[in-house]
């Protein structure tokens, strides 16, 4: 109730600001806060808290900004547009507004990306999954009488590759790939989470209607459907509407090329329940030696690098490095080389270049980078990955 009550408050607000009813928003914004932080204070352990708080705050700011405007003392906050003398407030005023909105289209990222399954540096286990259960039937949907998985959870540390195999994979049957983040729809769309879930749903089915296949990539799906330990309307019944949708599109959808492909880095939170949602659960693990020297040759390519440097060493001392920690040890020795030419103070000077990077600059990274996932986190995934995955 004191999310729908701030959420109204706040739609309020914002109506008002738009219109010109300068003194109705002031009030309306003094509304939302207020009810925002009794459910801050009701539940101090709900994990929206602190996007509620920054809501506050941009909503503070906003009064602020009206008052300033309007040069209205804090005594006059509540009083009407009718009853406020003064110069018009600029035109910036309904712009900012507009920042404190979370609309659909926000939040929503249309694409067609530009990246095919085979870009993708190892990661074969899930490169073949991801063929079986969408490539392959969109190309052959004659083979597949029992149908095929509409939903398709990948998990595992960050930074290896999770995005990058849900928009190949999008490419590879000329799909529209659309993107939100899970955090996103728990949080800013606030008061607006079932119809946008629902509208989300529905762009892709007319998508697919019009013959063009669509995957939605759903990141941070923890956020969505893990487990709760307490919870307010708002976020039960957007849960609930990702569910419905979800079972809809299982029950319904027998030759539809419609997939929702789910990422996150805490399988563990996912509520037991739901998995079955997801027929196929897809480990996404860190780079293998192999995978790894090759990422090294890539990020290295464009580098001045010493001939003493060997990529197979540099796989070797990367052992449970992610794919985004290889190549940020490639920018960082880069970033060494060049720090050097500017502390020498030739920078600027015609024809300067870096050193070559050399075996001492790799070692000296890898002694201040340590690796960004925990061993305790990697025994996490394997140990899950004997329960629930599903290749």
């Amino acid at each position: 109730m004191l999310e729908e009550a701030a959420a109204k408050h706040a739609n309020d607000a914002i109506k008002a600001d738009s219109e010109a009813r300068y003194g109705q928003a002031i009030s309306s914004y003094q509304k939302a806060i207020s009810t925002l932080m009794r459910l801050v204070q009701l539940y101090p352990e709900y994990k929206l808290n602190q996007m509620y708080l920054q809501r506050a705050m941009a909503y503070q700011e906003r009064i602020k900004a009206l008052q300033s405007a309007r040069g209205l003392m804090p005594s006059d906050e509540g009083t009407d547009e009718s009853d406020v003398g003064g110069a018009p407030l600029t035109p910036t005023g309904p712009v900012m507004v507009e920042k404190l909105k979370a609309t659909y289209d926000d939040l929503v990222v249309k694409e067609k990306p530009d990246v095919r399954i085979d870009d993708v540096v190892g990661l074969e286990d899930a490169k073949r999954a991801l063929r079986e259960a969408i490539i392959f039937p969109y190309k052959r949907p004659d083979l597949f009488p029992l149908g095929w998985p509409r939903g398709l959870l990948l998990y595992g540390p960050p930074g290896c590759g999770k995005t990058m195999l849900a928009a190949a994979t999008a490419a590879e049957i000329d799909g529209s790939f659309m993107t939100v983040d899970a955090a996103s729809i728990m949080s800013k769309w606030l008061g607006e989470g079932e119809r946008n879930v629902a509208k989300l749903f529905n762009t892709a089915r007319k998508m697919c209607e019009n013959g063009q296949p669509a995957v939605i990539f759903i990141d941070e799906v923890d956020s969505l459907l893990g487990v709760r330990s307490q919870e307010v309307g708002g976020e039960v019944r957007v849960r609930n509407q990702f569910l419905k949708e979800m079972d809809g599109l299982a029950d319904k959808g027998k030759n539809v090329q419609m997939y929702v492909l789910a990422a996150t880095n805490k399988p563990w939170v996912l509520d037991t329940p739901f998995l079955r949602r997801f027929q196929k659960r897809i480990y996404v693990p860190l780079p293998d030696p192999e995978s790894r020297r090759h990422m090294f040759e890539m990020y290295t390519k464009p580098l001045a690098i010493d001939p003493s440097v060997r990529i197979d060493d540099l796989a070797r001392l990367s052992e449970n490095y992610s794919g985004s920690d290889i190549k940020d040890i490639c920018q960082s020795v880069q970033l060494r080389v060049v720090s050097e030419l500017f502390d020498s103070g030739r920078a600027l000077e015609p024809g300067s270049s870096t050193r070559a990077i050399n075996v001492n600059d790799f070692r000296e990274v890898f002694r201040t980078r340590k690796p960004s996932v925990p061993q305790e986190t990697l025994k996490a995934y394997i140990k899950w990955s004997e329960q629930y995955k599903a290749l």
